[in-house]
């Protein structure tokens, strides 16, 4: 009976993939994106062109992989924001290490090169919010529910809002290369956001829910 399918053959396949997918990573680092090609990740990953074809049908579609992997821990399961009963010092850890790594040069160029294919795939770019913008978000979602489960926020917030406050000036910022991605800058957005979207007092629905649900004129 052969051994192909066994437990020797699936880590050569894994061990293929992370290749591939680290190997896409160095070049778009080292590379101007257009340069790049599944031949050369072949080349640097040690695998054969066909390798690449049988898991992925194009550079843009490894390229995705290459960044989805990097969302996923050592297990392969998705990451969760961090919950220490401290909603503050939670998020400000996560805005830094969001400002570190889109302030640095390898990334930068990774997620560049992904939202240039993006926008001229539709496909890729429903697979992008599926894959990775929904689950990050309802992971960030489900740390502000735990807030408001104890008072941290307000009940009423609307938490798509909170996020969009959250993130979108570092993503602007960063897209328009406008300032700094600093750790002042994160932590300055984390204390913006929590000032508006913090617990009420004296009553009365939150102000940015009632912006929300408010009648267009």
């Amino acid at each position: 009976m052969s051994n192909e399918k066994g437990p020797d053959h699936s880590r050569r396949k894994e061990r293929s993939r992370q290749a591939i997918l680290a190997a896409t990573r160095s070049l778009v680092a080292e590379e101007a994106y257009e340069k790049v090609t599944v031949e050369a990740i072949a080349a640097r990953a040690g695998v054969g062109k066909q390798t690449i074809y049988r898991r992925w049908p194009s550079k843009s579609a490894v390229v995705f992989a290459a960044l989805l992997a990097l969302s996923e821990d050592a297990d392969g399961q998705s990451v969760t924001l961090p919950d220490t009963g401290d909603l503050e010092a939670d998020l400000k850890l996560v805005m830094r290490a969001t400002a570190e790594e889109f302030a640095d040069p390898s990334f930068d160029r990774l997620i560049r090169a992904l939202n240039t294919e993006i926008a001229n795939d539709a496909a890729l770019a429903a697979e992008y919010r599926e894959k990775l913008a929904r689950p990050l978000d309802e992971a960030k979602k489900a740390r502000l529910r735990s807030a408001q489960d104890v008072g941290q926020l307000d009940s009423g917030a609307d938490l798509d809002l909170a996020l969009e406050m959250l993130y979108a000036p570092l993503f602007q910022r960063w897209l328009h290369r406008s300032g700094p991605l600093t750790t002042a800058y994160a932590d300055s957005l984390v204390d913006a956001t929590l000032r508006a979207f913090g617990p009420r007092t004296g009553g009365g629905p939150h102000p940015q829910s009632s912006a929300r649900s408010a009648p267009r004129s």
